[in-house]
């Protein structure tokens, strides 16, 4: 018995040996007869050996000899659609980030109503001081135009002498104060405007937050 077992080896071996060729030649037949699969711009699938020239660089699929998908291929993307991604990218990002310092930083909607409070109170006091400065400018235009009024151009006098350089240019400066003190003022309205805005967006997403986790 031992001595026919070589021959069962050899005979095993063998018929091995003969089915390398065959697989090999398989994989080589699907390889060589890869097919692909594409979607017109009517939205149309079409099956051919190759792809035209103008959807070689859309989506599309190959496929093997049996018609099963090897592979796909992602559409070339233009440098808007590359932009437009590249910014949905950063948003989420930084949507993450912030949730986490919400999560973070927050125990409550009343800590963050206390903080909105706070950040409301300095606004409300600048945006004081900006007004009263206002009115103290009216005021000093006000008596810089009264003596203004005894000088050419304003006097109807025609004696009147030529206004002194010194009034005119605290009259320059007096309205150029003012405009910029004005342009504060408009500026800490906005900026109230918007506090509040970030602040309720934040309550709502901190509930949103909270109510997923729970």
């Amino acid at each position: 018995m031992s001595g026919r077992l070589p021959l069962v080896l050899l005979g095993v071996l063998g018929a091995l040996a003969g089915l390398a060729p065959a697989t090999a030649d398989a994989d080589n037949k699907d390889k060589g007869s890869l097919s692909y699969r594409w979607t017109d711009d009517q939205g149309v699938v079409h099956y051919g050996d190759s792809i035209p020239p103008q959807y070689a660089r859309k989506e599309h699929a190959v496929l093997n000899s049996r018609g099963i998908e090897v592979r796909r291929l992602e559409a070339e993307r233009t440098p808007e659609q590359a932009a437009a991604e590249a910014r949905t990218r950063e948003e989420t990002f930084r949507q993450k980030q912030h949730d986490s310092f919400l999560i973070s930083s927050y125990t409550s909607v009343k800590d963050i109503e206390s903080v909105r409070d706070v950040r409301l109170d300095q606004l409300h006091g600048q945006k004081s001081a900006a007004e009263q400065y206002v009115d103290s400018l009216h005021s000093r235009l006000g008596a810089l135009q009264t003596r203004a009024r005894v000088f050419k151009p304003y006097s109807s006098n025609p004696g009147a002498h030529r206004m002194p350089d010194d009034l005119a240019e605290d009259l320059i400066h007096t309205l150029n104060e003012l405009r910029t003190q004005n342009n504060i003022v408009v500026a800490k309205n906005e900026e109230e405007t918007v506090l509040k805005a970030q602040f309720q967006a934040d309550i709502d997403r901190y509930r949103e937050l909270h109510a997923a986790h729970n």
